[in-house]
């Protein structure tokens, strides 16, 4: 899945907020310079800055939702959970919080959450491509689960079964088989997002480990 941030790795994706339009030029400029800082992977500068700003600003959608990044960065997962989750009771309309939640659920290999957020992000934008996007992706872990599942209750299923497993990896590597991840979005109904990295790979080792057992 893919969460709304560069920096962070994994099977679904993380966007990161560009800049809200009709926002002033003193904002923009803030917007930019602390994406900047996440982008040159220094989230615990953005979150020294976001935490200034936002006391000052308490209700605006695009520093929180940076917050909510730069905490995902530093690995403050419950944090970013908070943040995005406020977001979304807050400005239920915006999908792109729901999205990053998907992506942390995911990593937390909580598949049901992560779909669940990605329905309600589409839900608010039905043409929201990296939710469906990291939807098809916990779709796929889920049907891998499912076969495997089947296959360990009866054994005479395999034949039919490990050719779909097989096609599955052969489509997806190792992240068919691993927790799917996020790829967060904006923090602003009129703002623009920028695709960041996948976040499948935090899933891959949570796969591994339990393969290996």
């Amino acid at each position: 899945m893919k969460l709304a941030r560069s920096t962070v790795k994994s099977f679904l994706r993380l966007l990161v907020v560009a800049c809200a339009i009709g926002a002033s030029g003193a904002h923009a400029d803030e917007y930019s310079s602390i994406t900047t800082l996440l982008k040159q992977k220094k989230p615990e500068q953005a979150l020294v800055a976001l935490d200034k700003r936002i006391e000052a600003t308490p209700r605006d959608p695009q520093l929180r939702f940076l917050r909510g990044v730069a905490q995902t960065d530093l690995g403050k997962t419950s944090d970013a959970i908070e943040t995005f989750t406020l977001l979304t009771q807050d400005y239920p309309e915006l999908p792109e919080p729901y999205n990053n939640l998907a992506v942390l659920y995911a990593q937390n290999n909580e598949l049901d959450k992560a779909r669940g957020a990605l329905e309600l992000a589409l839900r608010g934008n039905p043409n929201y491509a990296v939710a469906y996007e990291n939807l098809g992706d916990i779709y796929t872990r889920q049907a891998a689960e499912a076969y495997e599942k089947a296959q360990k209750l009866d054994p005479r299923l395999t034949l039919t079964i490990k050719p779909k497993l097989t096609l599955l990896r052969q489509l997806f590597g190792d992240k068919a088989a691993a927790p799917a991840a996020q790829k967060p979005a904006a923090a602003s109904p009129a703002s623009t997002a920028a695709p960041a990295a996948s976040a499948a790979s935090a899933a891959k080792s949570s796969s591994s480990s339990s393969s290996s057992k």
